[in-house]
C-alpha cells in the first residue's frame, strides 16, 4: 500500500532517543480520526546516520540528555533539513536550561549559524494548518512545576526558503500525548489536534 505519511524517529547515538513510547501511535490514531491521510499505523525507527532518513515526509527527534551529533548524523540532519524536510524536536525536559536543550542549540547553531533558530509568531500558519489554535497550546507539564517552571508562549524554528524545517519546542509535547489512543475518550478536548497542524504543515498544508 502507498502511504500519504509515516511517522519516522530519528535515532541517534548520544542521549536517550527512545522516549515517549506510546506517543507516535496516539498521534497516528488522530490522523485516521480527523484526517483523509492514508496512514502507516506503524512508527518507524531509522538511524539519524543513515540515508534513508533523507526519504521521510516527517521526521521527530525527542531526549532529555546531551545530544552530540556524529558527522555522519550531523551530515544528514542538515541535508534534509535544506532540502525541504521537517522535523518536530521536543525537549523532554521542558528546559530551556537543562542538558538536551543547551546541547541540542549547540548542534543547530554549527549546521545554520547561531541566529538561525528563533521564536514564530502565533499567527503562523502552523497554528491554522487544520485546526485553529490562538499559539502553542499548554502542556500539563508546564502547568505543575516540572522542569524550567515555565509557561512557554511560544514554539521557535529554522525556516528554510519561507517554511518551517525544524520545529523546536520545550513544551514537552511528547510526554503530553504518550497515552493509550483509547483514553482521549476521557479528555474534554483531545489534546493531540496539535499534533494534527504540526504533521499537516510539514507535508505542505
Amino acid at each position: 500500500m502507498v502511504y500519504d505519511f509515516y511517522f519516522t524517529r530519528l535515532m541517534y547515538e548520544s542521549g536517550d532517543w527512545d522516549v515517549d513510547i506510546r506517543m507516535p501511535s496516539n498521534v497516528l490514531n488522530s490522523l485516521v480520526e480527523y484526517t483523509t491521510l492514508r496512514v502507516d499505523p506503524a512508527e518507524r525507527v531509522i538511524a539519524l546516520s543513515d540515508p534513508k532518513m533523507l526519504q521521510a515526509p516527517f521526521c521527530y527527534l525527542a531526549g532529555h540528555k546531551l545530544v552530540q551529533f556524529t558527522p555522519a548524523e550531523r551530515k544528514n540532519f542538515e541535508r534534509y533539513v535544506k532540502g525541504g524536510g521537517f522535523v518536530f524536536v521536543d525537549d523532554c525536559n521542558h528546559d530551556i536550561d537543562g542538558l538536551f536543550a543547551k546541547s541540542f542549540e549547540a548542534e543547530l547553531a554549527k549546521m545554520f549559524g547561531p541566529k538561525a533558530l528563533v521564536k514564530i509568531p502565533n499567527t503562523h500558519r502552523l497554528y491554522s494548518s487544520f485546526f485553529k489554535f490562538d499559539g502553542p497550546p499548554n502542556t500539563t507539564v508546564e502547568l505543575n512545576g516540572w522542569g524550567d517552571d515555565l509557561v512557554h508562549e511560544y514554539l521557535r524554528a529554522i525556516e528554510v526558503n519561507g517554511r518551517i524545517g525544524v520545529l523546536y519546542s520545550n513544551k514537552d509535547y511528547g510526554c503530553e500525548w504518550d497515552y493509550d489512543f483509547r483514553n482521549k475518550r476521557w479528555l474534554a478536548v483531545d489534546n493531540t489536534r496539535f499534533a494534527v497542524n504540526i504533521i499537516q504543515y510539514a507535508l505542505g498544508a
